[in-house]
């Protein structure tokens, strides 16, 4: 059982920047594709970034170029900078793991609990 616990998310304004963590309770350097989805009032959710046990990423187009995926092995993190944040951005941001590299939600097999992040303009 893999448990995942993020933090970082708040209130920035447009233009901005955070920085979201995950952590998780086991070593996933070698077991884990790492993902990041976030999910709208109202809507789906949505692949954002995953990062595989190599260390290779993929990027939804939304966030292409303004955010960046990046994990710390030894201590089994994994970090979202959010750079130039839009106020379309605002969702509530999880943190997943899975055991092949995947960008489609569904495919992840544990969940942190979410943490939010608003974008005022």
């Amino acid at each position: 059982q893999v448990q995942l616990v993020e933090s970082g998310g708040g209130l920035v304004q447009a233009g901005g920047s955070l920085r979201l963590s995950c952590a998780a309770s086991v070593r996933t350097s070698s077991t884990y594709c790492m993902g990041w989805v976030r999910q709208a009032p109202g809507k789906e959710r949505e692949f954002i970034a995953a990062i595989s046990r190599a260390g290779g990423t993929s990027y939804a187009d939304s966030v292409k170029g303004r955010f960046i995926i990046s994990r710390d092995n030894a201590k089994n993190t994994v970090f979202l900078q959010m750079n130039s944040l839009k106020p379309e951005d605002t969702a509530v941001y999880y943190c997943a793991a899975a055991s092949i590299f995947t960008t489609a939600p569904n495919a992840y097999n544990y969940w942190g609990q979410g943490t939010q992040v608003t974008v005022s303009s």
